[in-house]
């Protein structure tokens, strides 16, 4: 991130493209693992979750769950834009209704697709569709998330200008305040239960953390790249941080994992709790300790070009990777693959995960093909320097859209998800130009 000197125009900094393909790759992969396919007679009846059946390996997801530090990243890269548009609201708009655009547009297809599929499946039964119905639209929470803590990177950059890395600090007491009138402790030994009691406590209060947790790696982000802090001692001391963060903070009785196996249950996810900032410091720590090495490798060439052609199809993978689980139950049915291989510590299991995984490797590159040339095909529509209202109306579309998806799975929730997607995509291309 050093700047050139003079009028020099800075090379593209690839460091920051591979930690973000690097992170929706894991997200991919830990997704595929943690789907169990379960078959009756050779026949697939159901879906478990790997965290609802082995709760120990909630562990991993200190590691697996990466979108933290996808924001930290994205916060990072945007940053010296955000910087230039701070005085012009306008740019501001036109920067967001561009970065809404070119995730409405993909997950219109997305919708489009699987709203097809899902109708025809359940024209002829729905036997596959049903065990993966809500998995098929859940994962696009990140879609939303990302979207909305950036709609505030001007306000955290403005953050950053006036108080430095004590924002981060003020974002960190806030989360845990949250926590504690979540929890309301009456006693020093309630304190020491803190994790239990919060997350037992399903209040509206908590959801404050849904903006704050996850302003927070943006906020690091910002600081990170405007060398706020840096340099492998730094990494080590946060991944020291992180790591006993994350053991106080389990051991006062916040859930293990990190992600969700089920909607309902205890969860440091819905909403985020301070438990999650302890995965924030270890990844952050992780980057910065990595980045000299990682810097080196990508002097290759073969590895830069890796990384590009990675970066280019990351989110359009991450849409789609779900779709692929179910041609790739179809198969593993078809070739009595063991795909369903009982439970963790059972014989044949990993070997299952194993199976599993190429299976859907295989089955996804078909997918990714055909989505890769529709794209390709498209016209390369641009958000318009946006009427305000435009934008608004779009946003709003967009995030109703998705949440509808979600809540609903993809039958009906595709079919009246993608009204709201495909209406906010319209919008945010067609707004017409502010008179000036």
């Amino acid at each position: 991130m050093r700047k050139p000197p003079g009028d020099a125009v800075p090379e593209r900094d690839r460091y920051p493209d591979a930690l973000r393909a690097g992170a929706l790759l894991v997200v991919v992969l830990g997704h595929w693992l943690a789907t169990l396919p379960r078959l009756e007679e050779g026949r697939l009846v159901a879906t478990d979750h790997l965290l609802v059946v082995w709760q120990e390996a909630g562990v991993f997801t200190w590691l697996v769950q990466v979108v933290p530090l996808f924001v930290f990243v994205s916060a990072a890269v945007s940053t010296p834009g955000a910087r230039r548009r701070l005085s012009d609201g306008h740019r501001q708009l036109h920067w967001w209704a561009g970065r809404a655009l070119a995730l409405a547009r993909p997950a219109v297809t997305y919708l489009a697709v699987l709203a097809v599929v899902a109708v025809l499946s359940h024209t002829l039964g729905g036997r596959f569709l049903a065990p993966f119905n809500h998995s098929l639209t859940i994962h696009l929470w990140f879609l939303l998330m990302l979207l909305g803590v950036q709609a505030l990177l001007p306000l955290s950059v403005r953050a950053d200008r006036r108080l430095g890395l004590r924002a981060v600090v003020l974002l960190v007491a806030v989360a845990a305040l949250v926590d504690l009138l979540r929890a309301r402790p009456g006693s020093l030994a309630d304190l020491l239960r803190l994790g239990a009691l919060a997350t037992d406590h399903a209040t509206l209060l908590g959801w404050i953390n849904l903006l704050v947790v996850w302003l927070l790696p943006q906020q690091l982000g910002i600081a990170w790249r405007l060398g706020r802090f840096s340099g492998t001692g730094t990494g080590l001391a946060l991944i020291a941080l992180g790591l006993v963060w994350l053991g106080a903070t389990v051991a006062s009785g916040y859930p293990l994992a990190m992600v969700d196996g089920e909607v309902g249950g205890r969860s440091n996810l819905l909403p985020p709790t301070l438990a999650l900032v302890g995965v924030m410091w270890l990844q952050v720590g992780m980057v910065l300790a990595c980045e000299a090495p990682a810097r080196r490798l990508l002097g290759r060439r073969p590895i830069r070009r890796a990384v590009t052609l990675l970066g280019a199809l990351s989110m359009p993978l991450y849409l789609w990777h779900k779709f692929a689980e179910l041609p790739a139950a179809w198969l593993g049915e078809r070739l009595g693959a063991p795909i369903d291989a009982g439970l963790p510590g059972e014989a044949g299991f990993w070997w299952g995960r194993l199976v599993w995984l190429l299976l859907c490797l295989l089955m996804v590159t078909p997918v990714m093909a055909a989505v890769v040339a529709f794209e390709m095909r498209r016209r390369r529509d641009m958000a318009s320097a946006t009427a305000g209202r435009a934008v608004v109306g779009g946003g709003i579309a967009l995030f109703a859209g998705i949440l509808t998806s979600m809540a609903l799975g993809a039958l009906p929730g595709a079919l009246v998800g993608l009204l709201g997607v495909a209406a906010a995509s319209r919008l945010l291309r067609a707004s017409p130009q502010p008179s000036r």
